[in-house]
């Protein structure tokens, strides 16, 4: 069992160390999954669907509307094939820098080998959430909750299987996303803080929402693989065992 003064106790112990190469990190994630949402467009504008004598919709709205269109479809492409392998990245960061690397490598889903199959499972995660959302609301909310985890999952292994992330994210929540969504709650009061500073103090507060969410997966993971959900080697943590191994020959 964790608790959310742990984590958010280590995370902060994290950026104690590296702040500013986090804040980067963030702000790259931010932007990244920016798009993501999409937003809602136009919905103050002064024009309206007024049809004119010949039947046809106002031609500068129907411009508006166009334009409108193109740039949703440009963000939401920008952060398909760029922003799902930056996001990655940055996990991958916050991961390494829990256990004391701060490598800043944002490029690591770009690389040949990796780039398909973080597109497609972030795609596959994606689509999952959407079809849950319009089922209703709640159930959409839950299962962002159960598919967290997938980001990091492939930020450990970019070369797992589709479904298989999804599922081991899946099963890293049972149980845990009331908790999680309680500890997500707790950053609303930082929030709100950089709100009131004009916004700009959002961006300082990401790094260490981003640390903390990087620290529960940790825990997560060595909780999946006590309980044999997945393995070391699922993970490509071979590093992890050969570091074990020599301490116990160490000792021995």
């Amino acid at each position: 069992m964790w608790s959310r003064e742990f984590i958010k106790g280590k995370a902060k112990a994290v950026l104690r160390l590296n702040y500013w190469k986090a804040f980067a990190v963030s702000l790259v994630i931010l932007l990244a999954g920016g798009s993501a949402n999409g937003g809602s467009f136009g919905s103050g504008s002064r024009y309206t669907r007024e049809i004119d004598n010949n039947g046809f919709f106002d031609l500068e709205f129907i411009r508006i509307l166009t334009i409108i269109a193109v740039v949703v479809i440009v963000l939401l492409l920008l952060r398909i094939f760029i922003g799902y392998m930056l996001e990655v990245g940055g996990r991958k960061f916050f991961i390494k820098a829990a256990e004391g690397d701060t490598y800043m490598n944002l490029g690591y889903g770009f690389r040949e080998g990796r780039y398909t199959n973080i597109l497609l499972t972030m795609m596959l995660r994606g689509i999952f959430i959407f079809l849950w959302t319009l089922l209703l609301i709640i159930p959409g909310i839950i299962k962002s909750y159960a598919y967290r985890m997938v980001p990091y999952i492939l930020a450990d292994n970019p070369k797992i299987g589709y479904m298989r992330a999804i599922q081991l994210s899946n099963e890293m929540t049972h149980g845990q996303k009331f908790e999680i969504f309680v500890l997500d709650l707790s950053f609303i009061g930082w929030y709100l803080l950089g709100v009131l500073a004009l916004f700009v103090g959002v961006l300082f507060v990401k790094p260490y929402d981003d640390a903390t969410n990087a620290e529960l997966y940790l825990i997560l993971r060595k909780d999946a693989i006590e309980r044999g959900l997945t393995s070391h080697e699922e993970l490509n943590m071979q590093d992890e065992i050969l570091g074990t191994n020599q301490k116990l020959n160490t000792t021995i």
